[in-house]
């Protein structure tokens, strides 16, 4: 099967042969390179994010209970995908459910986005999105904690994991959007996020299952979301929101703990938890094939971590390079972006993947996801806002290979460096929107045709643009 972009003058692109059952089966238009202005795309990537997200006249039905009103969707649930199995042939997954770490990172774009306010200066959007996660908060009763990661879209506990970066995101997600909520909505929020601060000022200390949802242990991006949090409620003048006593020990453990995740070579993503009183470290990871990880990168995109941080562009660096070619989980779609275009590259989530939204089927090594690569675009634009800001280059032994992949020596000037820089990030969203289907993102590309697999619609892929562009704008 050959699949051919409709574009004039742009390439067919060929699915593997081995592969081509779980791959898009219709015509994929695609956007020409360079053609548009990557901000100018804002608009329609916030269009197609906010009809994932409910309202009183905008309502999901239940895929696994059609017809039954009473499991239809509340005001301010946001979905992660509209896609399940019935919906999407070659998939197995079903993302018609309210994910709070995918919710958080969606309400922050609509609290960023300047949206038209009611009379009294609330969003409506933003007052359901308090009052559902209020609900799936309530709603979060033993057996399951209120770090509880899933939800259905009538606000129920979802049997699924417990995802301690969950809370924290939510509550990073409330205090930006607080002067846009009205005032009960207010009072509501702030009783929500004191609850999960006082949750996590139980458990982060404790093991949790990590961003993938894939092992439990020690997870470098849930104590950096934790990180933030912690610093964001001590920093905030707002007066209803408690400011507990062990605040400033648990930033300090933090702080302690993420360095702990330093091997000497890379930050690691899961450390296990050995057990008989033993500490935890960077030598006894969950399972092998699992870095260098996306999630170092994400751990600065909406954590704690500084993109100054040259152990983190230690680390991002040798992500790219696993995925270009002559990597260990190398994407052809790469090598033929970069050759022809001069875009790229995707990026996918780590070396050993398998996932691909048809569970039944895994591919090892994975394919690159829409918002992985929107992330380190967005590593390198906040990055090329700093120097600017700054005026000085964060270059060492450690980050020099990450600034050798956008042609940055010791010697480049910092103005150079952030234009470079910038240019990198830009190649890298490029690619997103030439392999999209007239902009609509999946979750996923296929790594060698470049066509969208999995899920379609992701929600996070179109709210990690929209960050991205935000971070742009600041560099420029």
């Amino acid at each position: 099967m050959v699949e051919s972009s409709t574009t004039p003058g742009m390439p067919a692109r060929t699915n593997r042969p081995d592969d081509t059952s779980r791959a898009r089966a219709s015509v994929q238009n695609s956007i020409a390179p360079g053609a548009v202005d990557l901000l100018s795309l804002v608009p329609v990537m916030y269009t197609f994010m906010f009809r994932n997200i409910a309202s009183d006249g905008f309502v999901f039905s239940d895929p696994q209970s059609p017809g039954d009103t009473s499991r239809d969707s509340k005001p301010g649930c946001v979905i992660a995908a509209p896609s399940f199995p019935a919906d999407t042939p070659g998939i197995d997954e079903d993302y018609v459910f309210n994910w709070v770490r995918d919710g958080a990172i969606t309400a922050m774009e609509v609290a960023k986005a300047a949206m038209p306010t009611r009379p009294g200066g609330s969003v409506q959007t933003l007052n359901d999105y308090v009052t559902f996660a209020d609900l799936c908060h309530s709603n979060a009763q033993p057996p399951w904690t209120k770090g509880h990661a899933c939800f259905t879209i009538a606000g129920d506990a979802r049997p699924w994991t417990e995802q301690n970066d969950g809370p924290a995101l939510q509550s990073i997600t409330i205090l930006a959007a607080y002067d846009q909520l009205d005032p009960g909505t207010q009072k509501r929020a702030a009783d929500l996020v004191n609850s999960n601060v006082a949750f996590l000022l139980d458990v982060y200390q404790e093991p949790t299952t990590n961003l993938w949802e894939e092992h439990s242990g020690y997870s470098f991006f849930a104590r950096s979301a934790q990180l933030r949090c912690f610093e964001e409620i001590k920093a905030s003048t707002i007066p209803a929101i408690d400011k507990p006593a062990g605040l400033q020990p648990a930033i300090k453990w933090l702080r302690q703990a993420l360095a702990g995740h330093w091997d000497g070579n890379k930050y690691v993503s899961m450390m296990a938890d050995p057990g008989n009183g033993a500490k935890p470290s960077p030598q006894n990871p969950v399972v092998s094939g699992y870095d260098p990880n996306i999630d170092i990168v994400q751990s600065a995109v909406y954590g704690a971590i500084p993109v100054t941080d040259t152990k983190l562009l230690a680390t991002a660096a040798q992500l790219r390079a696993q995925w270009e070619e002559g990597g260990i989980a190398f994407y052809p779609v790469n090598k033929a972006d970069k050759e022809q275009f001069g875009i790229g590259p995707l990026f996918g989530r780590y070396p050993g993947d398998v996932y691909d939204g048809d569970t039944a089927h895994p591919v090892l090594g994975g394919h690159p996801w829409a918002l992985s690569t929107c992330n380190v675009a967005e590593l390198h634009y906040r990055l090329a806002a700093e120097i600017r800001s700054t005026r000085k280059v964060p270059f060492d032994d450690l980050s020099a290979p990450f600034f050798a992949q956008s042609g940055i020596n010791a010697g480049t000037a910092p103005a150079v460096a952030a234009a470079a820089l910038v240019a990198t990030g830009d190649a890298m969203v490029r690619a997103v929107v030439y392999h999209s289907d007239n902009l609509e993102l999946s979750e996923q590309f296929d790594g060698w045709s470049g066509y969208e697999r999995s899920v379609h619609n992701l929600t996070w892929s179109y709210a990690a643009y929209l960050s991205a562009m935000r971070a742009r704008a600041e560099a420029l």
